[in-house]
């Protein structure tokens, strides 16, 4: 289920990691550029240890946001962690009959993938406020996100990579961050992989970590039944002192070998800074050959 028209007042809120208002200023000043009135949550600039706020301030924020009448769509300021404290504690009663966009990645994988397998509702795995200032993520990919918000149509072609395999796919686009993607296997927001398309993406994960979630998924079942995988960025990896032997991408490779569905490899999202934005729980179309095209 998508939203109906695009955007005209986007909310910020803090659901995770604390922010300061210089942090969100440039991010405020871009959206603000592509016509959108920006509506900032009560919390936003909270503190309490590490978050923005106590959990229940960080919900109440979150719960206002989608109960807005005004607000057509909702970003994250920044991720962190912090969304799996405060899942359980939302109604989604009101998201559900006036879907809007809910916007981020990194730890808002837990809202990406718990409003697909609770509500069915799209949602779109992009960068956050936070990450619009400094540079920190491409002119590109914020391009592309504001393209996907108007409802534009976006085409992804992307260079072959080692371990990629050819073939072409049509189905929902499910995924999101790997260890958050593991942390919610068996919950309420463990997303049903069965004929999807399957994103990941990790940031300084040690690579034992990496084959153990891939075995994770393997031995639970999701891999088995999917129909495409696409592997973001794997960044800043890290490595024992004996080191483990592999890549990320080779782990990964390997844990996918008896299967026949295309994958691509090094795609240009997640903890990078060619972050674009996909959109999660809807159809696309994966074409891996001698290059890599993915339509939504």
């Amino acid at each position: 289920m998508l939203p109906s028209t695009p955007p005209r007042t986007i909310g910020i809120l803090a659901p995770a990691r604390k922010v300061s208002p210089a942090e969100m200023a440039p991010g405020i000043a871009l959206l603000e550029s592509w016509g959108l009135k920006v509506k900032l949550s009560k919390h936003l600039y909270g503190e309490h240890h590490q978050f923005s706020g106590t959990d229940a301030e960080r919900a109440a924020d979150f719960q206002e946001m989608m109960n807005d009448a005004e607000v057509d769509a909702i970003i994250s300021a920044r991720g962190g962690y912090g969304c799996m404290r405060i899942v359980d504690r939302l109604d989604f009663t009101v998201l559900k009959k006036h879907p809007k966009w809910i916007i981020g990645f990194s730890d808002m994988t837990v809202f990406h993938s718990h409003l697909y397998r609770q509500l069915n509702l799209a949602t779109l795995h992009a960068p956050m406020v936070y990450s619009m200032g400094e540079n920190r993520t491409s002119a590109g990919a914020l391009e592309q996100l504001r393209r996907m918000l108007q409802g534009e149509e976006v085409l992804y072609s992307v260079e072959n990579a080692v371990y990629n395999r050819k073939g072409k796919a049509e189905a929902v686009l499910v995924g999101g961050n790997l260890s958050l993607l593991y942390a919610l296997s068996g919950s309420a927001s463990d997303p049903d992989t069965n004929g999807k398309i399957l994103f990941i993406e990790d940031l300084d994960e040690y690579l034992y970590h990496i084959d153990r979630m891939m075995l994770q998924l393997k031995r639970s079942g999701k891999l088995s039944g999917l129909k495409g995988l696409i592997v973001g960025g794997m960044s800043d990896m890290k490595d024992n002192t004996v080191p483990f032997g592999k890549t990320a991408e080779a782990i990964i490779a390997e844990a996918v070998a008896e299967y026949d569905f295309p994958v691509c490899m090094n795609f240009p999202a997640g903890h990078i800074h060619d972050n674009n934005p996909l959109r999660l729980g809807a159809k696309v179309t994966l074409e891996v050959g001698e290059s890599v095209s993915l339509q939504f």
